[in-house]
């Protein structure tokens, strides 16, 4: 089950709200939306029975779910989402609302914490959703239920009316089975004219970060390097460590690389870093955000994660949080310089097919440390990145992931819809 319904829920009010238009651009599509969404009138549930009960009803529809339905398209539900969005898990479970089926393998995880709004998606319940990626909550679940997935530039879709996780790191993103929908999606989305660039100039593939998946390069960069060649040119296709190219241009990485590995020995080293400084800023403004209402009603979180969240608020601490900001900029200035105007960089979204359920954490903590290295170069940095689907390896979901510099989320969009159908059947063609 992907979808919920809190009593008489919000649907008349969405579908109201929803234009019959024949000449508006998402006219015919149907959408799910994520329960951290504010829909006026009603209480947004934040994953969490006792956070429905305990907030009252939003006074106004965020900017986001408008604009989708000013655009014509019909809401159907709202999704079921990880509780309290915990950011330091990418397994989707909900204890108390049940956990979101993944269409492709019912005894995986379907990815968090926009597992509902995924799977709505991937099982055809809707043609798009609403998701929210604060730390890999938009493409890991994309990843896992073997669909398309956006994280936009960070501050360039509205997160108001968004119940806030980490102000520095939240984006709303989309998630569609056609790359023309998630185009469609986030032209409506980016507010942008359209944007006619659709040609990368240079296409970089990261070898380091593909050496940390668990399935090998070949097979996950094969079809997309073959897709390139034969849509642009293999000209432009060019190897790279991104890790050595990270420590070597962000400075002030330096003070998280002298620390003790903390777990990610398996990892990139620059990468790591990367995650100790993020997850610093992270606990320290979750901490802001609801480090109250957690002390208070911690007893009625689900199982693991009461203790988890408390940890997290507990080690918060606002020293070194000036440096993590000051990392943020470095890296988005870096990304720029390698990147350019119409350049892409090509890594795996996650290091593997989605793990199975109920899998105790402890025996996730490589998969987990190698994940959270892939997914913290977007979220610090603030670029855009798509979650591409390459088909099944073994049965199970795997992706290859593009990002683009700060702001080119059009060009990124148009990448991908140029891409895309080759990209399928060369993927069926060697596999």
């Amino acid at each position: 089950m992907a979808v919920q319904d809190h009593g008489a829920f919000i649907e008349k009010f969405l579908l109201q709200m929803s234009s019959p238009s024949d000449q508006l651009p998402l006219t015919g599509l149907t959408f799910a939306v994520k329960d951290i969404f504010d829909i006026e009138g009603y209480v947004t549930g934040f994953g969490n029975p006792e956070w429905l009960r305990t907030h009252p009803p939003a006074n106004q529809t965020a900017p986001a779910v408008l604009a989708i339905l000013r655009g014509g398209a019909t809401c159907i539900r709202q999704t079921i989402m990880m509780e309290i969005a915990y950011f330091a898990s990418i397994n989707g479970e909900n204890f108390h609302y049940g956990t979101p089926q993944n269409p492709y393998a019912s005894d995986r995880i379907p990815g968090g914490s926009s597992s509902g709004s995924s799977v709505a998606v991937a099982a055809k319940l809707v043609d798009f959703s609403l998701g929210t990626d604060t730390g890999g909550s938009v493409r890991v679940p994309a990843s896992y239920c073997g669909i398309l997935g956006f994280r936009p530039s960070h501050g360039v879709v509205s997160t108001s009316g968004v119940i806030p996780m980490t102000q520095s790191f939240d984006t709303v993103g989309w998630f569609a089975r056609d790359s023309t929908i998630l185009k469609r999606v986030g032209r409506l989305l980016l507010k942008e004219p359209e944007i006619e660039h659709y040609k990368p100039t240079q296409v970089f593939i990261a070898e380091d970060c593909f050496k940390l998946s668990s399935i090998s390069s070949e097979r996950l960069t094969q079809s997309f390097v073959n897709s390139v060649e034969k849509l642009f040119g293999g000209h432009l296709l060019k190897q790279i460590s991104l890790g050595n190219y990270v420590e070597d241009n962000v400075p002030s990485l330096k003070h998280f690389m002298i620390q003790e590995n903390d777990g990610y020995k398996h990892s990139i080293p620059s990468l790591a870093a990367l995650v100790r400084s993020k997850r610093l800023l992270q606990r320290h403004e979750f901490k802001i955000n609801h480090g109250e209402w957690v002390g208070s009603y911690k007893s009625h979180l689900g199982p693991g994660i009461s203790e988890r969240i408390l940890e997290y608020i507990t080690e918060a601490t606002d020293e070194n949080t000036d440096l993590s900001r000051s990392i943020q900029i470095e890296l988005r200035e870096a990304l720029a310089a390698l990147l350019e105007d119409f350049g892409v960089l090509a890594i795996p979204t996650v290091p593997g097919p989605p793990p199975k359920l109920n899998t105790d954490i402890s025996e996730q903590y490589d998969f987990r440390a190698k994940a959270f290295s892939l997914l913290t170069i977007a979220a610090v940095s603030g670029v855009c990145q798509v979650s591409i689907p390459l088909g099944l390896y073994n049965g199970l979901p795997v992706s290859i992931s593009l990002l683009a510099k700060h702001g080119s989320d059009g060009f990124l969009l148009n990448v991908v819809d140029s891409l895309y159908s080759t990209l399928k059947e060369e993927v069926e063609a060697i596999y």
